[in-house]
């Protein structure tokens, strides 16, 4: 490496950190139901670092204070497929009173970028802001089109943010044949020393439903047989005793696959043990999931409610949307009804190009990892752009040190992201952006 190619990696690793503190002093906290703050000054903070770059971007407001930013990046070849990187500006709310510093300064100390959307994400969208420095910096282009979107609302519904992008705004990505967002290429430690690091080329699908019981209103002091909140709670009854069957997808197979290979030993979903952290990557997306979590009835200790109604969330795998219908409906009897939103699942091909790409830069900096496919259990903006048929990976890439654990801070308190990782991060970022996936597809098949 020529001193002048250090001095480039140096100032990514510089950038990032700076970026990412900036990042987090705006308090973008997203409360849902269409109430957040900061999205608008974020979006246009983010329009001045790519307009001093030299790019030209857009700032697209869906609502008032609502924003999103989105930027072309020409590459060397415009006939080229072109790739979209996505990160969400919003995050969710901290209590002040609970952290140990306060959430939104964005302080660097002791290693560490700390504060609310250190991992979840602005960390990416830092890493892209480097990204585009770089090129500024070093005068380079990638081998493609790059589309950089930065967008509101993804702790919430997304309908202010990528939703609204997709459906007003899709001339934005055309010629997108790939996305990469959140939340996989962070380093996992392996029991005797492994290190891998996930790719997401898979996500549950989300169905959140109120489901709603109806009988006979009626005084508390008297006997009622058809009483709402007795048919609502024996209904969560059965959803809390029922066990859903093991369903394992082909990303959920092949992460086992390549696990088991490693270790050289057996790995089923009846038993991860021998996986370490390893197994929470499986162990939330062998099957479907249906969870209770908010009830409301009744307004008064003796009035019996003629109504009472529950929130459920769940979450579906790849292939098992009518399997998961069917089964909710029996669980809930014919005495409720439901009603909600659902957003399917969705999946990516782990033997394409990009995946490849992605790998091949993990395995650049890092000659050691071990690169597989997982399923998301949760969900995330990929499935709005999924109806651009765009398919969408997971790969923010990270390396911390041994013993911090992310999930412990994301949506959690005192949320904090190691700059060494960051910097490993926005390395590795770069080096999969500036790489044509075509070759890395014909040496794969050479």
């Amino acid at each position: 490496m020529t001193a002048a190619e250090r001095e480039l990696l140096d100032a990514l690793a510089t950038d990032v950190v700076d970026l990412c503190s900036q990042l987090i002093r705006f308090d973008t906290s997203n409360y849902g139901g269409g109430e957040s703050r900061g999205e608008r000054a974020a979006a246009e903070w983010v329009a001045e670092q790519l307009t001093d770059s030299g790019l030209r971007p857009t700032v697209l407001e869906s609502a008032p204070g609502r924003a999103n930013t989105v930027v072309r990046i020409p590459g060397a070849d415009p006939a080229a497929p072109a790739l979209l990187v996505h990160g969400h500006l919003d995050v969710v709310p901290a209590a002040a009173a609970d952290w140990s510093f306060p959430p939104f300064a964005g302080e660097v100390r002791d290693g560490a970028v700390w504060g609310r959307g250190a991992l979840d994400m602005k960390d990416m969208d830092a890493m892209m802001l480097a990204f585009a420095r770089h090129l500024a910096r070093s005068g380079m282009r990638p081998p493609r089109d790059i589309v950089l979107a930065f967008v509101a609302d993804e702790e919430d519904t997304g309908e202010y943010g990528a939703g609204f992008l997709v459906d007003k705004h899709p001339q934005l990505f055309e010629g997108v044949t790939a996305a990469v967002s959140e939340s996989g290429g962070r380093l996992v430690r392996l029991p005797g020393g492994g290190r891998l690091y996930p790719i997401a080329a898979a996500e549950r699908g989300t169905a959140w439903m109120t489901v709603t019981a109806r009988g006979t209103a009626g005084h508390g002091s008297r006997r009622n047989e058809d009483n709402a909140l007795v048919k609502l709670a024996a209904a969560i009854g059965r959803i809390d005793a029922y066990t859903w069957p093991v369903r394992l997808s082909p990303t959920v197979q092949a992460l086992l696959d390549g696990l088991a290979a490693h270790l050289g030993r057996p790995v089923g979903p009846e038993d991860l043990s021998a996986l370490g952290p390893a197994a929470q990557l499986v162990a939330h997306t062998t099957a479907n999931s249906l969870n209770p979590t908010m009830l409301n009835a009744g307004y008064k200790h003796n009035v019996i409610p003629g109504e009472a109604t529950a929130a459920l969330d769940g979450r579906i795998l790849p292939g098992t949307e009518a399997e998961f219908f069917e089964t909710v409906d029996a669980l809930l009897g014919p005495d409720l009804t439901r009603s909600g939103r659902f957003n399917a699942p969705v999946s990516a091909d782990h033997h394409s190009a990009d995946f490849a790409a992605m790998a091949q830069a993990l395995r650049e900096h890092d000659p050691e990892a071990l690169v597989l496919p997982y399923c998301m259990s949760g969900g995330t903006d990929a499935k709005s752009f999924a109806r651009l048929c765009i398919p969408g990976y997971g790969f923010v890439p990270g390396r911390a040190p041994e013993g911090f654990d992310p999930w412990r801070y994301v949506h959690g308190v005192d949320e904090h992201v190691p700059t060494e990782s960051l910097a490993f991060g926005v390395r590795v970022l770069t080096t999969y952006l500036m790489t044509d996936p075509r070759t890395v597809e014909k040496q794969e098949h050479a």
